[in-house]
């Protein structure tokens, strides 16, 4: 007997502009922010059916994590992050997920400061 592990799905280097930070400037002007989303789910009948209503959509869920960072005005790079892993929470099917945002040039000397959110669901429908 095969038992399949939950499929995982990841987009990758998500560049978005976003007002972000705790500075005067930082209230007024977009800054570049990178997002990385990492949602494991049941593998279910995803194989069997190779049908996009047994599965996550991507495309779907890439647009709306853009349109959320876009009209968002958070002061934490944190509280961004907790944000988008509530979005992709909201699917049912998802099992687990991680979400990474990375705010480049934020600190001298680096390339970017990250924060890194993840919720797994847990209880029956977890299963």
């Amino acid at each position: 007997m095969i038992q399949r592990n939950p499929v995982k799905i990841t987009i990758e280097s998500l560049r978005l502009r976003t007002i972000i930070g705790i500075n005067d400037w930082e209230r007024e002007t977009r800054q570049d922010v990178v997002i990385n989303v990492e949602l494991e789910l049941a593998a279910g009948t995803v194989f069997t059916r190779d049908a996009i209503d047994e599965t996550v959509d991507y495309k779907q869920l890439n647009k709306r994590i853009i349109e959320e960072v876009e009209r968002s005005s958070f002061f934490l790079i944190e509280k961004l992050g907790d944000h988008l892993l509530m979005v992709v929470m909201e699917d049912e099917r998802v099992r687990r997920a991680r979400v990474r945002v990375a705010k480049p040039g934020a600190l001298r000397f680096t390339d970017s400061v990250s924060v890194e959110c993840s919720a797994e669901r847990t209880g029956p429908e977890a299963a």
